[in-house]
């Protein structure tokens, strides 16, 4: 069984920096890819970054291409995603999620096995 928890939401002023941690229980963390996606009041939960088992290919939603950056340390069994210049439409629950086996990064849903509880990111304009 693996346990996500997010950490490091909070309310924040635009233009301002981020950093989010997921923390994961489990020995399967390593050899597993890793997403981040993000759920707004009333819009569907969508896609923001992705990473590799090995850690060496990463993909991001156009929409925070350039100001986020996805990275993972297997030693820690933690991911993270770094945010910079964030915006008001960066306002969102942000999670985070594992797809079991060594597989590259994905972008869909459905592709993930494990998710955590989520941590609410919210920026002031």
């Amino acid at each position: 069984q693996v346990q996500l928890v997010e950490s490091g939401g909070g309310l924040v002023q635009a233009g301002d920096s981020l950093r989010l941690s997921c923390a994961a229980s489990g020995s399967t963390f390593s050899t597993s890819a890793l997403g981040w996606f993000r759920q707004a009041p009333g819009k569907e939960r969508e896609f923001v970054a992705t990473i590799s088992w090995h850690g060496a290919s990463t993909d991001y939603a156009e929409s925070v291409k350039g100001r986020f950056t996805i990275s993972r340390d297997n030693a820690k069994h933690t991911m993270y995603l770094q945010m910079h210049s964030l915006k008001p439409e960066d306002t969102a629950v942000y999670y985070c999620a594992l797809r079991f086996g060594k597989w590259g990064g994905s972008s869909r849903l459905e592709d993930y096995n494990y998710w955590g509880q989520g941590t609410q990111v919210t920026v002031a304009s």
